[in-house]
């Protein structure tokens, strides 16, 4: 008998670009919004940015009182959304931590039925005169956070994790094809030259898609993107709101990786301090 031919494993992702407020009901509503948009289009991952829940600048008291927990409304919103179009959700959420004065930097990937994983920012942004760490817990070093969806396998990572290698290779060793990227990359001198070539490096050193959304200017540098395993981006949106929709393929990582064995050749460990 013939063989049965391979099904090809694909999958159509969103990079969501948008500007949370301090309303978290609204935050909600535009979310909704571009999922239904996104969806619309054929997406069946959708990923929004850091701090989708809720977001001041700059940070103050007001994030803690607005902190939730991972039963509570906007990750209860988004698997309802989830649900109703038959997607998976990634976005950032203002997490409940252990103290009533700081919070966690969380971000959650959630399906119709319920969280698929979480993920909890590691190195806090304390540098170009901000300090994140005055308002977020840093999240513990452990097991890498990876959801499978379409015959593929996805990790999470949060905007300053960009500047940190091990951070992608750690997901790697964990098997995940593609890294996803919430994030909110402040504006500055280089910043969005730095943003950009970053994601394109995680992807090329690691022969994996990149899926990032930011925040649009005047706080982010915009360009949410997705880029394929040799750093070609394949969409992206501009400095304003907006979404970007392509294709992940497994078939183009393998291609990749028989022209460029660098995972193989690879000698080293990453070994958390």
């Amino acid at each position: 008998m013939p063989e049965t031919p391979a099904v090809a494993v694909a999958v159509a992702v969103a990079v969501c670009q948008f500007a949370p407020t301090a309303s978290r009901a609204d935050n909600l509503a535009q979310i909704a919004e571009l999922t239904a948009d996104a969806a619309a289009r054929g997406a069946k991952l959708i990923v929004f940015p850091e701090y989708s829940s809720y977001f001041v600048d700059p940070m103050d008291d007001t994030l803690a009182a607005n902190a939730e927990g991972l039963d509570g409304e906007f990750v209860e919103t988004l698997t309802a959304l989830a649900a109703d179009r038959a997607v998976v959700i990634v976005a950032g959420l203002v997490e409940r931590a252990s103290d009533g004065h700081r919070v966690r930097n969380a971000v959650v990937a959630v399906r119709g039925d319920g969280i698929l994983a979480v993920y909890r920012k590691q190195h806090l942004y304390d540098a170009f005169g901000q300090t994140e760490s005055d308002w977020i817990e840093p999240g513990e070093v452990g097991e890498a956070a990876t959801f499978e969806l379409g015959g593929l396998r996805f990790g999470l990572m949060t905007c300053y994790d960009l500047r940190f290698p091990e951070v992608a290779r750690s997901l790697v060793d964990a098997q995940a094809d593609v890294l996803v990227v919430p994030a909110e990359w402040v504006r500055g001198p280089l910043k969005e030259h730095h943003w950009t070539t970053l994601l394109a490096a995680r992807a090329i050193e690691n022969t994996v898609y990149v899926v990032a959304a930011d925040h649009p200017t005047p706080i982010g540098v915009g360009h949410s993107q997705v880029i394929d395993p040799q750093g070609v981006v394949l969409a992206g949106v501009g400095t304003a709101p907006g979404i970007a929709v392509a294709v992940v393929e497994a078939a183009a990582i393998e291609r990749v990786r028989r022209s460029n064995p660098s995972l193989r050749a690879r000698r080293y460990a990453v070994v958390p301090r």
